[in-house]
């Protein structure tokens, strides 16, 4: 799985070296593994907490399943700095499907990172010959979400609840 280079930002994959140096909270290594300056607010705590130190076995013995797609949001320009991520939720399932989620650091939002990143790993999931549907899921208020998937070319197709409360449900297809 290589770098996705968009016009602003470069989509770098998440390693094991680098959940590795995130969960072991060494900045400077992970800095360098990927090239550029993290955030300070980046990865948060509750990110830590749930999906790295509740996964990092699971990433430990499949990292090409677990870590199917995962990148970071590095921009272009002469700071390189991760401004977020669009993580999949595993490798694409017996169905051909995947569910992509992603998110920007609050003070790089509302400069089009979300679309630009996330429409070129949702092209990028459907030219694999294993993906058929990309999916997601955001909540009814969550407005901006809802925008960004749709200017993916993303579609609202149904609703369902979860331990989150009510989620929206978005695909698209090959």
């Amino acid at each position: 799985m290589g770098v996705i280079v968009t016009a602003r930002l470069e989509l770098v994959p998440i390693t094991v070296a680098v959940v590795e140096a995130v969960l072991e909270g060494d900045r400077a290594r992970a800095e360098r593994i990927l090239g550029a300056r993290m955030p300070s607010a980046w990865p948060n705590r509750a990110l830590i907490e749930r999906a790295f130190y509740a996964s990092v076995t699971a990433i430990r013995e499949n990292p090409e399943g677990r870590l199917w797609g995962d990148r970071v949001l590095i921009t272009r320009d002469e700071t390189r700095r991760v401004v977020g991520s669009v993580i999949f939720h595993g490798a694409p399932d017996t169905e051909g499907s995947v569910e992509v989620a992603y998110g920007v650091e609050e003070e790089s939002q509302r400069q089009g990172y979300a679309t630009e990143a996330t429409r070129a790993s949702v092209d990028w999931a459907l030219e694999q010959r294993e993906v058929i549907v990309v999916r997601a899921a955001t909540p009814p208020w969550h407005i901006a979400s809802q925008k960004v998937l749709e200017r993916c070319g993303l579609a609202k197709v149904g609703d369902r609840d979860s331990p989150l409360g009510e989620l929206w449900e978005y695909e698209r297809r090959r």
